[in-house]
């Protein structure tokens, strides 16, 4: 391809359909996100070549341009992908186009899509300790009259909530642009999807601690039940700062 003729999905795709090295091909982003594609969208694609193989695709590695954005690994390189990292939500919701492994890459993708339970467990504490401390702060700030930051720290307490409630299901969190997506699709088991996103909204924007209180009570329940009573009991009576008044 030229400069007058640049590469497109489409012909790319039925080029790595044709050569026999590649055993996987796997779209993510919003092309892979229905509802999600706009006039902006390119395709992100995940060239998955047999460990060992040389193939004259690698002249396409880094191509990059705003119709198509390749990477280009071998088979262990794309099974570490993501693990952990900011790309394993964008693997856990991406579209296999090719699979010549009779099932295998869609194997690796649904194992990048579950997180490991003790290491659910274990990042599930690390978020909740976060969470309580941005409410704590938000909270004191507010009655401090520092508006401002009990604003900043009410929307960091979003970021950390929504960390805590995927990683207790053993789910990586989507980002923010796929939030409403993954949630009208996969609901967070126990949560009004409705309300949690209104209820967050209305922190994020506004800071208001009386929202914030009974959110943060929400959560108490749930992280309790999920064994996270230690990390919230060496709060100690600070958490009475945090529950409804």
């Amino acid at each position: 391809m030229n400069a007058q003729q640049p590469l497109t999905y489409d012909a790319f795709v039925e080029l790595a359909a044709a050569d026999p090295t590649v055993v996987g091909l796997v779209l993510k982003g919003s092309r892979a996100h229905e509802g999600m594609t706009t006039e902006h969208s390119d395709h992100d694609l995940y060239v998955v070549l047999a460990d060992g193989a040389t193939t004259a695709l690698a002249r396409f590695t880094g191509h990059r341009t705003p119709e198509l954005d390749l990477v280009i690994l071998s088979l262990d390189e794309f099974r570490a992908a993501g693990m952990p990292g900011f790309e394993r939500y964008a693997l856990a919701r991406a579209r296999i186009v090719l699979d010549r492994l009779d099932g295998g890459i869609a194997q690796i993708l649904a194992g990048k899509a579950r997180l490991d339970a003790d290491e659910a467990f274990r990042k599930a504490g690390e978020w909740l300790d976060a969470y309580a401390n941005s409410v704590y702060r938000s909270v004191k700030n507010d009655r401090d009259g520092h508006a401002l930051a009990a604003r900043l720290d009410a929307a960091d307490s979003i970021r950390f909530l929504l960390e805590l409630l995927f990683t207790v299901d053993r789910r990586p969190r989507p980002y923010d642009k796929y939030l409403q997506w993954e949630l009208a699709r996969f609901p967070l088991p126990g949560w009004d999807t409705g309300m949690l996103l209104d209820t967050a909204d209305r922190i994020s924007g506004m800071g208001d601690v009386s929202t914030q209180r009974r959110l943060f009570a929400q959560v108490e329940a749930v992280a309790r039940r999920a064994g996270h009573s230690a990390v919230l009991d060496a709060w100690g009576e600070d958490l009475d700062l945090m529950r409804p008044q």
